[in-house]
C-alpha cells in the first residue's frame, strides 16, 4: 500500500494554465480602444458638425424650426414641420447620398484611405446641407418645386442629414455593389409611390423643372 506522503501531485505548469490566467477586456476597453482608433475620424466629424451649425445658425436658419419643438419624426412632406425633425421622407434621399459619395470617391480617390475618403463624403453633405438652406436655393425651392411654403430645414435636420449621409456611405462600404443598387433604387421607388417624391424627382425639378410632374406631385397633396 502505498503511504499518502509518497503520492507525487503533478502540478501543470504556468504555460499550460496561461489560458485561464488570461483575462478578457471588458466592453470598456474596447469602448475605449475602438474611440482611440478611430479618434481623428471622431473629432473631424464633430468639428464640422459644429461648424456647420455655426453658419447655418449665422444664416438665420434656427436649431429646431419655427415652433421650437423637438421631433424623432415628420412623415407629411405638406407639413410646416416637414424638414423640422430629426429624421422625414426626405433623409432616404440624403442617406443614398452617402452612398453616391462613396462610389464617386472610390472612383476619383480610391487611393485614399477609407477614413479620408469618409471625412471627405461628410464634407460634402454638409456643403450641400448650407447651400440647401442658402435664399438662392429656398426660393427656387419655392418657385419650381411643391414645396411652396419651404422655409429651409432646422439645424437639427441638417445635422441629422449629414449623420444619415455617413451611415449611406458605411452601408456602400461594407455591400456588395448589386446589394447598394438595389436598395437606392428600393427607397426611390418606394417614396416616389408614398410621398411622390425622391432624390431624382428633386433634382430634376431643381435643374429642369417639369410642369407635369410637378402637377402629379400636387395631386398628392390631401384636402384641407
Amino acid at each position: 500500500m502505498t503511504h499518502p506522503r509518497s503520492v507525487k501531485y503533478k502540478w501543470a505548469s504556468p504555460k499550460a494554465n496561461s489560458s485561464f490566467m488570461t483575462t478578457t477586456p471588458s466592453p470598456w476597453h474596447e469602448t475605449v480602444k475602438t474611440l482611440r482608433q478611430y479618434k481623428w475620424i471622431i473629432l473631424s466629424a464633430l468639428a464640422l458638425f459644429v461648424i456647420t451649425a455655426s453658419i447655418e445658425l449665422a444664416m438665420g436658419r434656427l436649431a429646431l424650426g419655427p415652433d421650437g419643438k423637438f421631433g424623432l419624426w415628420e412623415g407629411d412632406i405638406w407639413s410646416s414641420e416637414q424638414s423640422q425633425r430629426i429624421a422625414d421622407p426626405y433623409t432616404f434621399s440624403h442617406t443614398i447620398h452617402g452612398m453616391l459619395f462613396y462610389g464617386f470617391l472610390w472612383l476619383v480617390a480610391r487611393q485614399m484611405p477609407v477614413r479620408y475618403r469618409f471625412v471627405c463624403a461628410l464634407l460634402l453633405e454638409a456643403s450641400w446641407e448650407i447651400l440647401e438652406n442658402s435664399p438662392l436655393i429656398i426660393n427656387r425651392y419655392r418657385e419650381v418645386t411643391i414645396s411652396l411654403g419651404y422655409v429651409g430645414d432646422s439645424v437639427l435636420n441638417s445635422l441629422s442629414d449629414i449623420v444619415f449621409a455617413g451611415l449611406g456611405f458605411l452601408f456602400a462600404r461594407r455591400a456588395r455593389i448589386w446589394v447598394t443598387v438595389l436598395v437606392i433604387l428600393t427607397m426611390e421607388v418606394g417614396t416616389a409611390v408614398w410621398v411622390r417624391d425622391n432624390l431624382t424627382l428633386n433634382v430634376i425639378m431643381l435643374v429642369h423643372p417639369v410642369e407635369a410632374i410637378k402637377a402629379w406631385q400636387s395631386a398628392g397633396r390631401p384636402l384641407p
